[in-house]
């Protein structure tokens, strides 16, 4: 079973004051990028994997899908995003993706936002995915980059010119990786950009494209912390098809 770290009351409510949770999508600087890398939803069946709040859910239904699954380890989130919903069409639900097993060619596209990095039998899931879409149906998420999660301490150092400079040790062992976020003993699982790819290719996708999120002028305009965002990418997001 995955860490349920969401449930963890501390956490929880220091990972509800985030700008992407009180916002919602238009909190989230890397939305623009994940939209354009998503297919035309209308009349499609999706599986919101890792829906949190349920931003992304309700926005599927909004730009016209037929149906939306929106599934989550965590009971606070579901409950939450219950709680936000006025949608029959919307079903949300508990699931562990370690475990999860969804219907053979049951959805069009199948999204995840941030959350495969915790799964530690990646291969499972995404031959799963694979299997729960309709032929040629998509496949598009983001996770933590492995620049950004490589390191055991994880966090902006100074080089010698005084510029903020992100470390990256460990890049090839693959594996466990924990942080203090919100909470203590946070679990994540680092996989370099090759394993990820070439997991993806292995289970009968093609890689329709690839993006390491960086902030647009305008938005560091707008918010002139981002511009540290520059230095590291920190979420890759990957658009593939199923064959």
């Amino acid at each position: 079973m995955a860490q349920n770290i969401y449930d963890n009351p501390d956490f929880f409510a220091g990972y509800s004051q985030l700008p992407r949770q009180v916002h919602g999508l238009n909190g989230a600087p890397e939305w623009p990028a994940i939209r354009a890398l998503l297919p035309d939803v209308k009349d499609r069946r999706v599986a919101d994997l890792g829906c949190g709040f349920g931003w992304a859910s309700r926005w599927f239904r909004e730009q016209g899908a037929a149906s939306v699954l929106g599934l989550d380890l965590s009971r606070n989130m579901i409950e939450r995003a219950r709680a936000d919903t006025a949608d029959t069409s919307i079903d949300y639900r508990i699931a562990d993706l370690e475990t999860l097993e969804l219907p053979h060619a049951a959805f069009d596209l199948v999204y995840s936002a941030l959350t495969f990095h915790y799964i530690k039998d990646f291969g499972r899931l995404v031959s799963m995915i694979h299997n729960a879409l309709t032929s040629c149906g998509d496949l598009v998420f983001t996770i933590e980059h492995p620049i950004f999660m490589a390191a055991a301490h994880p966090h902006w150092l100074r080089d010698e010119d005084g510029r903020k400079t992100w470390p990256v040790n460990g890049y090839s062992s693959e594996g466990e990786r924990r942080t203090d976020w919100f909470a203590k003993g946070v679990l994540k699982q680092h996989r370099t950009l090759a394993t990820t790819l070439n997991t993806l290719i292995s289970a009968g996708f093609t890689l329709r494209k690839i993006g390491e999120f960086a902030p647009t002028p305008e938005q560091i305009r707008a918010m002139p912390s981002l511009a540290e965002e520059l230095e590291r990418p920190m979420m890759l997001l990957i658009a593939a098809r199923k064959n």
